[in-house]
């Protein structure tokens, strides 16, 4: 059982190749710091993906916040960059990822491989400019812990994503870059 059922951290950044790395060894720590050492290696290479992501295409600069949030059985991973440009998606099916005729690409993968390791992925506005790119990942039920809040980050809870605008999910037979309905918790005030 969870014993603390809400847990936040968050990092700034520029997303330049040495900071990537420094970043997937703090998100790790907190992962085992919270006992979510089952989801320290998907979340490092879904964090990386983001993260290169930011550093290929974001404009007009690389700053880049990654916000990790835990909500009973939920963990939230988001990256919020400055470039409001929306990104797309690979065509190629989750399971031609490895084996098919992209499984050679150096690039135009990374969201892929972000929806094919996480349960929801999606990207949503981000303010006046900017996105955020998240992805969710089920937790086991036995994480526990202390809690991390948002006064020991300096940011606060109010970065944190409510609701995608458009979300992404693992369905069979369904390409990745088929948009599927956001929460409806939503609308309700609830986070997704």
């Amino acid at each position: 059982m969870i014993s603390e059922p809400s847990r936040y951290y968050a990092v700034e950044l520029q997303a330049l190749p040495p900071r990537i790395g420094q970043i997937r060894r703090i998100v790790a720590a907190h992962l085992r710091h919270w006992q979510l050492d089952d989801l320290v290696d998907p979340v490092e290479l879904g964090v990386t993906e983001l993260l290169t992501n930011v550093h290929r295409h974001a404009q007009p600069d690389k700053e880049c916040t990654v916000e990790l949030e835990l909500l009973l059985d939920r963990l939230t991973v988001s990256v919020r960059d400055n470039d409001p440009r929306i990104p797309v998606a690979s065509e190629t099916p989750a399971e031609e990822l490895w084996d098919g005729p992209d499984a050679l690409a150096t690039s135009g993968r990374g969201l892929a491989i972000v929806g094919a390791l996480s349960d929801s992925w999606g990207v949503r506005p981000g303010g006046v400019s900017g996105k955020v790119v998240w992805f969710t990942l089920t937790a086991p039920p036995c994480a526990g812990g202390p809690a991390v809040t948002g006064a020991e980050t300096g940011l606060g809870f109010g970065l944190v994503p409510l609701a995608p605008v458009v979300s992404y999910g693992r369905l069979a037979g369904v390409p990745l870059s088929t948009p599927t309905e956001a929460p409806a918790l939503a609308a309700s005030g609830a986070r997704a």
